[in-house]
């Protein structure tokens, strides 16, 4: 009777590591160090670029944003996500587009500076937006300051209140890259 326990506990024990998932492929999440925005409208490109090569390291991001935007504008943007660290650098947004279905980027300002609206050409394969190309229209108002928010999003709930339009509320999901820069508007 023992002999049939142990034989049977071996059995068990074969037949749950035998179903493991160790075989199968992993998806490794890239490093992302450096996210590029730009900007094309009235007549200017304006890019905004935040680099951190450290990683976590102690070094704070480097953030550049090479002018100021126009009241009354409406700017067609573009975000990229790139590894400088690899030489070659490696073009993520290339996998953030293949990935469409399990990447949304999110853009946040306030509405004094303006309004985000995702390009409708750049969805996944379920039609919801992936958000690397957008628009990005520039209040009327007088000049004013504030900042721009560009945030990755990995597995985010797409189909939630609001996130289709943009807002990261209800997005859930886990943070690839989070970028802020200082925006100007004359």
């Amino acid at each position: 009777m023992k002999n049939l326990k142990m034989m049977a506990f071996a059995i068990i024990l074969i037949t749950l590591t035998s179903c493991s998932n160790d075989d199968s492929p992993v998806n490794e999440e890239e490093l992302i160090t450096t996210v590029i925005t730009t900007l094309t409208g009235g007549g200017q490109t304006i890019t905004l670029t935040a680099r951190d090569l450290d990683g976590d390291g102690p070094n704070a991001p480097m953030i550049t944003v090479t002018g100021d935007l126009v009241a009354g504008t409406t700017y067609a943007g573009a975000t990229r996500f790139l590894n400088e660290l690899n030489n070659p650098t490696d073009e993520i947004t290339e996998e953030v587009q293949e990935e469409g279905t399990e990447h949304q980027v999110f853009y946040q300002l306030a509405s004094t500076i303006g309004t985000v609206a995702y390009h409708s050409a750049n969805t996944d394969a379920n039609g919801n937006p992936i958000g690397l190309q957008f628009t990005l229209t520039t209040s009327a108002n007088n000049a004013t300051s504030g900042t721009f928010v560009v945030t990755l999003i990995h597995l985010p709930n797409k189909t939630a209140t609001g996130v289709a339009a943009g807002d990261i509320i209800n997005a859930g999901g886990a943070t690839d890259a989070l970028a802020i820069f200082p925006l100007t508007i004359q």
